[in-house]
């Protein structure tokens, strides 16, 4: 208790002896203070909190400390002309004033007091101090200015122009201006032409909409930020000597601009799908093109840039290819170009599998990365299957039942014919080679027989331009019998192949015995396709007969067959076993 004591003690004798020390105003009123030439060497302690007005013209201060003013809370006038420049400011080499009024920065007071060392200043910064306003030649009282920031202001074309007397004048040792965020609306490359070392131009926040196509800069210049200023597209405006260049946040879709010096480029916040053609860049090492409209790269794409060594490309709607995962996960482990971004800003937005996931842990299936291969083998399944089931329909006559089906669901969507009005007694079948036979024999036979049996031919009772499976089923249909006339060149027909396909399975709906069978020459029964189960099955019974060899049998073959035609009164079967002469 009593060391608390004691410290108190010595604090308040402190206290007291600092403001014994701190020098007094001898002429303050209720609100006001003129402390003007009394020989003062340090800010005067304030009489009262009310003072909003203070004099300390002509007098000796030398050193301004941070915490003067703090008792003079309501200060709003401030007079300090004719000041004693202090020793330590005879070296000042930088002005700052940030956050402040200073609308017309050159009626500023405090600079009328500095002007005997503005020739020493190089650099000047008056950000956000609502500025806007310097008359051309001003500069020439800071001769060795090399940096001036003057962002944030309200510097319009017009006035900046004038501030830089049109670029015919002062400023020779300007290296850097930074004039962002103003009010500037075009791109005048001519104000900076003729200052020599100019090497640092920041115009970003501006609002420009365009560029011309053609521009004249300092050769020395090698860093240009034309960031935030809505440009559309860019031109040959920028100039060639650019060691960086900044076109974040604006409206490009391609940049395509030959800069052979380049070696930082910052595209991010645009429209660009693409990286930029490599090749236009030789001596590019940073490259950022973050939140574009980039879907895809690949290590291919990145081998045009011959110094390439960082690249930032992530926030953009990435479609992982196989190239593109594949080079994310393992080519760019060994790549010389790294991520300055991180692989997690890498995200795939398709295929919709993949979505959401980085492109480093992305896994595609086969056919999403062999297309081609995966698009030959599925060709060549599908077509071995084809091939296979066209195989097996054509050894169990699949296709033919199929058109046999739909034939006889034709058939028999048409009205049965009564048997009286059965309009032939028999339709024969036969193949052309063996038309002199029935021409011959067995049409006279059986239509000049007593009583005429009346036949019915395709070559004479077909009807004419109509359609021959029609005619061959109307034929079927208007027959009592079908008679086949067998022989090797029968079987090799197409069309009476097509006849007996349809009287076979008229055989089977209809469950009779219509069909009768004359074998002209011997038929091995292993030629007749398996498909005619009832056909050969047929043959085995008692169905057919056969054409003699010896003369004196065939008038009894005529009579068996005339019997197997002829209409019986009652029931449709035929009466007779095979015949062989």
């Amino acid at each position: 208790m009593k060391i608390l004591t004691f410290l108190t003690f010595v604090l308040l004798l402190v206290h007291q002896n600092f403001s014994l020390s701190r020098a007094q105003c001898h002429s303050c009123e209720q609100t006001s203070c003129n402390c003007s030439g009394q020989n003062l060497k340090t800010v005067p302690e304030a009489p009262s909190k009310l003072i909003t007005e203070l004099d300390l013209s002509f007098n000796r201060l030398q050193t301004i400390m941070k915490n003067d003013f703090v008792a003079f809370a309501r200060l709003q006038s401030l007079i300090l002309f004719s000041l004693q420049v202090p020793r330590h400011m005879k070296h000042l080499e930088a002005i700052v004033f940030k956050n402040i009024a200073l609308p017309q920065f050159y009626n500023f007071p405090a600079i009328l007091l500095l002007q005997s060392l503005m020739t020493m200043v190089r650099r000047l910064s008056m950000i956000n101090c609502k500025f806007f306003l310097w008359p051309c030649g001003y500069f020439a009282l800071f001769s060795k200015l090399d940096y001036i920031d003057v962002s944030d202001n309200l510097l319009s074309d017009l006035l900046f122009s004038e501030m830089l007397c049109d670029g015919n004048r002062g400023l020779w040792s300007l290296q850097t201006i930074n004039v962002s965020r103003n009010h500037l609306q075009s791109i005048n490359s001519q104000l900076f032409t003729k200052l020599d070392k100019l090497k640092n131009i920041d115009m970003s926040g501006n609002v420009f909409h365009s560029m011309p196509e053609t521009c004249y800069w300092p050769t020395s210049l090698q860093f240009l930020n034309l960031s935030s200023t809505h440009l559309p597209q860019v031109t040959t405006c920028l100039p060639a000597t650019l060691r960086v260049l900044d076109l974040s946040d604006n409206e490009l879709t391609v940049f395509n601009i030959e800069l052979p010096f380049l070696t930082e480029l910052y595209i991010s916040g645009n429209k660009i799908s693409r990286l930029p053609d490599g090749v236009l860049y030789p001596q590019l090492t940073f490259l950022s093109i973050q939140n574009n409209n980039l879907q895809t790269f690949s290590s291919k794409s990145l081998n045009h840039y011959n110094d390439l060594k960082m690249l930032e490309a992530g926030d953009n709607k990435f479609v992982c290819s196989c190239d593109f995962v594949a080079f994310m996960s393992s080519h760019l482990k060994n790549s010389r170009v790294t991520f300055g971004d991180g692989s997690n800003s890498y995200v795939c937005d398709s295929p919709d599998a993949v979505r959401g996931k980085t492109a480093a842990d992305a896994r595609l299936s086969v056919f999403e990365c062999h297309t081609a291969l995966a698009l030959s083998l599925l060709c060549s399944g599908i077509l071995v299957v084809f091939l296979l089931v066209a195989g097996l329909c054509h050894k169990y006559s699949v296709l033919w039942y199929i058109k046999m089906t739909w034939y006889w669901l034709r058939a028999k969507r048409k009205p049965k014919l009564k048997k009286g009005e059965l309009e032939y007694d028999a339709f024969v079948s036969y193949s052309e080679m063996d038309s002199g036979w029935v021409d011959a024999h067995l049409v006279p036979e059986l239509e000049q027989a007593e009583p005429p049996l009346r036949l019915c031919l395709h070559k004479r009772d077909f009807v004419p331009g109509g359609w021959i499976m029609d005619n061959i089923m109307d034929a079927i249909e208007k027959s009592h019998r079908t008679l086949f006339v067998l022989s090797q060149h029968f079987v090799n027909s197409e069309w009476c192949k097509y006849e007996l396909d349809y009287s076979h399975f008229r055989v089977f709906d209809q469950n009779d015995d219509t069909v009768v069978l004359i074998l002209l020459e011997p038929i091995d029964k292993e030629t007749i396709p398996q498909k005619f189960c009832k056909l050969r099955r047929v043959m085995n019974s008692r169905t057919y007969l056969e054409w003699p060899d010896e003369d004196d049998q065939i008038p009894r073959f005529w009579d068996s067959l005339r019997s197997a035609i002829k209409r019986p009164e009652n029931g449709n079967g035929l009466q007779f076993d095979n015949v062989n002469f």
